[in-house]
């Protein structure tokens, strides 16, 4: 399943530059991965400060 990132996300932008893809998009409150798109390398939790990217 693709990763999604939760509530927690503080939009800092960290996970856009770690997806291969170009997956993460920032979003209207959160940054938002293109389900589509992902290949669910978890680059983005990995870089993420407050592991708002979760695997679904």
């Amino acid at each position: 399943m693709a990763y999604k990132i939760t509530d927690a996300c503080v939009s800092c932008g960290a996970c856009v530059d770690e997806c291969p893809v170009s997956a993460i998009k920032e979003g209207a409150e959160k940054y938002e991965i293109d389900a589509d798109l992902c290949v669910e390398c978890g680059a983005c939790e990995g870089a993420c400060p407050v592991g708002a990217p979760q695997a679904e």
